[in-house]
């Protein structure tokens, strides 16, 4: 089959798929944000996918249009405006690929609406972050095509494993990961910090080597900080999505709601400057230190 592929959605994940998929499918990919249509941001935006190739569309209707593999890769608070969107325009037959972090509940709602329009959804869980694999990140698909797409998409030099026909399997996997490493991010800001704050990380740091030898603590550390002060606002949002899958399950979610908010204090605090300047061979200190002295102004 020939496949016509559109992104929805040119953030991060959505630059990288689309560069990639082009590359690696040989086919013509398009794409639609939002941010097309922004003033403050519509130049810059376009001027990035006309320099890679990629084609924008003005509308999600147009994109549907010239796709038959629509992809959608949004913040997780928008997965559900995206499919329903996306099933007002969408062709019949045409795969729907969900790359989105969100609950089981919020995917089984987003396959409702594009299987009632003629699609076929199939949700994706992305098993780690996506900078450093490119499109190669592994993902789970679950859905009644996934196995057909992920035949696909493994034919483009993907990492994509087909693991469930029912939807929901995959995002749970995947939301049940995120407690865990979120959490783990959360754990280490928190930790590493107030160890600063004591002047303790000498002695602290050394005794996670001890119990966790296989972890370089202070790489992962500089790893961690530097991503949650970049991307912190849309862990957050998957956090959320962690928090309502585990509420879903029957149970109250105080870790992943906990996690969800120190994200997003961490986003907040690279909204208002505090981590400026930083570069990107910065140590887990750098940021630390930063956090401390925005402590001692009274923010």
């Amino acid at each position: 089959m020939n496949w016509d592929i559109g992104l929805v959605g040119y953030g991060e994940v959505g630059r990288i798929f689309s560069r990639g998929l082009k590359e690696q499918s040989g086919r013509a990919v398009q794409a639609w944000d939002l941010k097309f249509a922004d003033a403050a941001l519509r130049d810059a935006e376009l001027r990035h996918a006309a320099e890679h190739g990629i084609a924008a569309c003005a509308s999600a209707a147009e994109l549907c249009r010239q796709s038959n593999l629509v992809i959608s890769a949004v913040t997780a608070s928008n997965t559900l405006a995206v499919a329903q969107e996306v099933a007002r325009h969408i062709r019949p037959g045409t795969l729907f690929l969900d790359l989105n972090s969100a609950s089981p509940g919020t995917k089984v709602q987003c396959a409702a609406l594009i299987d009632a329009a003629g699609g076929h959804y199939v949700e994706a869980g992305v098993m780690t972050s996506v900078p450093p694999y490119g499109i190669k990140v592994p993902m789970l698909l679950g859905g009644a095509k996934a196995a057909e797409l992920a035949a696909v998409l493994s034919g483009w030099g993907m990492d994509a494993k087909a693991v469930a026909e029912k939807i929901g399997v995959a995002s749970a996997i995947k939301m049940c990961r995120s407690v865990m490493i979120k959490g783990l991010e959360a754990l280490v800001i928190e930790s590493y910090t107030t160890a600063r704050a004591y002047g303790v990380e000498a002695h602290m740091i050394p005794t996670l080597y001890e119990t966790f030898p296989g972890i370089d603590w202070n790489a992962q550390g500089a790893y961690f900080f530097s991503r949650v002060a970049q991307h912190g606002k849309r862990r957050a949002e998957e956090m959320r999505e962690s928090a309502n899958t585990v509420l879903e399950a029957g149970f109250t979610p105080f870790m992943a709601a906990a996690i969800a908010e120190k994200h997003d204090w961490v986003a907040q605090q690279a909204r208002a400057g505090v981590f400026a300047g930083i570069g990107k061979e910065a140590q887990w200190q750098d940021y630390a230190d930063r956090l401390l002295e925005r402590s001692r102004q009274g923010n």
